[in-house]
């Protein structure tokens, strides 16, 4: 009788489990929301196709740039993985020649001037920090580093990448930085 009793405990134990995870697996986890999930962006720009993929971060009331992201200090331009630029064909960036290729795409903010960095160090599922809270951004790998000017603009709580025929911008926060492409 006590072995039958243990047996059926056991067998509780493993359905109740398997329940368990099954429900936790359908809420991504820990069923909570992804504080900074993957996001991209894609579209044509003068007959090459170009894709940006990277983190998207949410403010949640916290002042961003020029505090968590320091001005003058190169930061990974998204959240957790690095965020990863991808042209098919040779573009013109702010009028600098970019060859096609994969890239990782770095940032360097500033009140009146940004950087934005195009590296050659695009492999997937890198890290965008090391753990010092350094950017993994190696200088002696720029392919490209242009100077654009950011706009003031309405509040973007979750950071978030745009396209047009005209180039592409990076929003978040109350700013927008847009880089030219031809």
């Amino acid at each position: 009788m006590k072995k039958v009793f243990q047996l059926k405990s056991i067998a509780g134990f493993v359905v109740a489990l398997l329940i368990t995870t099954a429900a936790s697996a359908q809420m991504g986890g820990s069923g909570k929301t992804i504080p900074s999930p993957r996001d991209s962006v894609s579209g044509v720009i003068n007959g090459a196709h170009i894709s940006i993929n990277y983190g998207a971060p949410s403010l949640r009331g916290r002042k961003m740039l020029g505090a968590v992201n320091p001005y003058g200090k190169v930061w990974r331009a998204g959240a957790n993985e690095a965020t990863i630029f991808i042209t098919d064909k040779d573009i013109m960036v702010e009028g600098k020649k970019l060859p096609a290729g994969r890239y990782t795409f770095y940032a360097t903010p500033g009140e009146s001037e940004w950087k934005v960095i195009f590296n050659s160090d695009a492999k997937t599922g890198k890290w965008g920090i090391n753990r010092d809270g350094s950017t993994t951004d190696d200088p002696a790998k720029d392919v490209l580093v242009v100077t654009v000017k950011p706009k003031t603009t309405p509040a973007t709580e979750r950071l978030k990448y745009t396209m047009d025929s005209k180039g592409f911008a990076l929003a978040w926060e109350n700013v927008t930085v847009p880089v030219s492409i031809k």
